[in-house]
């Protein structure tokens, strides 16, 4: 018989039935309170009613919500497309053109340089040469030596590429060979499909026409290196390819060089140009054109007959350098696109023809330092132009045994100014030093030029040595003597002068006491229609005041090349033109005690220094010239020669316009 169906309570169920059993019947009840039934359907939760006003409300609350956060979002991108189309519109519009115009720097011409009358010394011929952009490249390593099978390469070659790239930003090109050969070219075209990244560009590249000749004037331009970089500073010129190292290449740079301009070059997404959209010239670099004259330059080389040494000639009136040369020299067209180890080997002889004797080198002047310490004895009222000194070959300081010599044995009598210059008489300006002093030389001879640099317009000239109390204290610790000043009377000792120095005294002399800078750059052309502009000089500066003791002086170094006595009169013999000159010869080796030593008997690189100094003409002087000939023995001998055919080359006509 079945339960009752409903539960406790229900209608089913009796109110007064206390027992398990139904109302019913008399069985017991499944759903009775206790059973394990009633005990499950207890543990089942009740059903409630929905509420649907408030499911309504919390619908409407999520979807505000879900709404605020959408405009939120749109509010969002709405503000950065504002920023990208318009606060940051340039800048983006600039990046999306680089994906399609690649910018490309246009360098300048270099300036040319020419001598005085328009000869070419420095010009630009057309070239090729390899590029490579790093970050166009995926394997760089395979490009190279793919390259090398085009091209010829040597390890120099990219070590320098190597060094230049980490120099350069990914994007730029750097170069990897300079001046391809015709055939280079040939195969690069038509295998220019298997190396991306890889240009042949076309520029103009330095040369040199006269090679040596004018070698320690002009200096080299040679390939740009991470220094150069730095030391230029501005970004764009680091498209330069090349810079000048030394001479006036190097002093000039910034007017030779110009300003890089650029082009916009519309490419494919093959990165090959299809045409150029803009385009911002460049500036060609200025023209210059130096004092010098290539003839006369030919000349002062050709008078050295092969013998090292140095010389410069002057203009007198304006310090222009007319001729200066420096030998043995070098070609400096060997560096312009990186020397090669085996020329570099070449050039470190023991002749040093890299060394600029004119402005890096100097010895003691010897005999051509007498003039000005005449002049200073002349000025401080210590001597006069006629008073005489009694040379016996040998002079002694009070209290001393040790005797300096004249160079003539038995000495050469009495002698007043102008014989003390015709013969060089020693003892003259032994007895003339010690009587003025180097407290009283010292200045006068700082006032002349001597001891400080000459400003000549190339980079690194020396000051040289003008030997004083002051000046030995600095260097050695050590007191003047007497003896010093023995010594540097005749230009020996710690005497250090260059050429340059002797020449521009020199040219004091003949200016009258006027001294002018020298200088190399006489005019100048900043653009291709535009005419030649006198460079600006500093006015001369007159040293000397007493024109009396400069004529007297003067009329010494006549007597040197025309009188009878003269030390140079065989130089100077058939001259057409008057001419004043002073020979020195300055020793590189010491004579022991009394004992004479014959110079040209003397091993080659232990003879002495040969040194003439001289201007000409006497009566209106138009050149005057300083020659040093290395270990040319005698300065009557070796280097009065020189400077005679130097003053010929200068103010005779060219034997081709003499001849009938």
């Amino acid at each position: 018989m079945a339960c009752c169906p409903g539960p406790p309570g229900s209608r089913r169920w009796s109110a007064s039935h206390s027992g398990p059993g139904c109302s019913c019947c008399s069985m017991a009840c499944a759903c009775a309170p206790g059973s394990a039934a009633a005990e499950a359907m207890r543990s089942i939760p009740r059903r409630k009613l929905k509420n649907h006003h408030a499911e309504a409300a919390q619908f409407g609350r999520r979807a505000m919500v879900g709404f605020l956060a959408i405009a939120v979002a749109m509010l969002g991108l709405a503000g950065g497309y504002f920023r990208l189309q318009v606060l940051q519109h340039e800048e983006y519009q600039l990046r999306s053109e680089a994906n399609r115009i690649k910018p490309r720097p246009i360098v300048p011409a270099r300036g040319l340089i020419t001598d005085r009358n328009g000869r070419l010394l420095a010009d630009n011929v057309p070239a090729y040469r390899l590029e490579i952009v790093a970050e166009q490249v995926r394997d760089l390593d395979a490009t190279l030596q793919g390259l090398a099978e085009l091209v010829a390469l040597d390890d120099e070659d990219i070590a320098r590429f190597r060094e230049a790239r980490r120099a350069t930003r990914a994007f730029r090109p750097v170069p990897l060979k300079l001046r391809l050969t015709e055939g280079e070219l040939a195969r690069l075209a038509v295998n220019r499909h298997r190396f991306p990244g890889v240009e042949v560009v076309p520029y103009l590249t330095r040369r040199y026409p006269h090679g040596e000749l004018f070698a320690h004037i002009l200096g080299y331009v040679g390939r740009v290196d991470p220094d150069d970089l730095a030391a230029m500073g501005d970004s764009r010129n680091t498209a330069l390819t090349h810079i000048g190292k030394a001479g006036i290449e190097r002093y000039y740079e910034d007017r030779l060089r110009g300003e890089i301009g650029y082009e916009e070059v519309e490419t494919n997404v093959e990165g090959r140009a299809l045409g150029v959209l803009r385009r911002q010239p460049a500036t060609p670099g200025t023209d210059l054109q130096l004092t010098v004259d290539a003839r006369l330059q030919q000349s002062m080389v050709d008078a050295f007959a092969g013998q090292h040494g140095a010389a410069v000639a002057i203009d007198p009136k304006t310090g222009e350098i007319l001729a200066m040369v420096s030998l043995p020299a070098y070609d400096p067209n060997l560096f312009i696109n990186g020397i090669s180890h085996a020329d570099w080997q070449a050039l470190q002889a023991p002749s040093r023809p890299l060394f600029n004797r004119n402005v890096l080198g100097g010895v003691p002047p010897g005999s051509t330092i007498k003039p000005f310490m005449a002049l200073a004895a002349l000025e401080a009222g210590t001597r006069t132009p006629a008073q005489k000194t009694f040379s016996g070959g040998e002079f002694f300081l009070p209290g001393q045994e040790r005797g300096y010599r004249d160079w003539r044995a038995g000495g050469h009598g009495w002698v007043d100014l102008r014989e003390s210059l015709a013969q060089s008489v020693n003892t003259y300006y032994f007895e003339l030093a010690v009587e003025l002093g180097v407290d009283r030389l010292d200045p006068f001879l700082e006032r002349l030029g001597f001891g400080v640099p000459t400003g000549i317009d190339l980079a690194g000239e020396i000051a040289g040595v003008r030997p004083s109390r002051d000046w030995k204290r600095r260097a050695f610790n050590q007191n003047w003597f007497p003896g010093d000043t023995v010594n540097a009377a005749i230009g020996q000792g710690y005497w250090v002068t260059t050429t340059l120095q002797m020449a521009r005294a020199t040219a004091m002399l003949a200016n009258g006491g006027v001294m002018h800078r020298p200088h190399l750059l006489r005019a100048s052309q900043p653009g291709f229609n535009q005419p030649l502009r006198p460079e600006p000089q500093p006015g001369g500066v007159r040293v000397y005041e007493n024109a009396e003791y400069l004529a007297a002086v003067n009329e010494g170094l006549e007597a040197v090349m025309h009188g009878p006595t003269g030390t140079a009169r065989a130089a100077a013999a058939g001259a057409t033109y008057r001419m004043a000159g002073k020979t020195g010869t300055t020793q590189r080796v010491s004579r022991r005690g009394t004992e004479r030593m014959n110079p040209n008997e003397l091993p080659y690189h232990l003879r002495h220094q040969a040194w003439f100094i001289g201007f000409a003409p006497v009566e209106d002087p138009r050149i005057a010239v300083a020659v040093l000939v290395e270990h040319g023995g005698s300065g009557s001998l070796a280097a009065a020669p020189v400077g005679r055919k130097i003053m010929d080359a200068w103010l005779l006509p060219p034997a081709e316009e003499a001849a009938p």
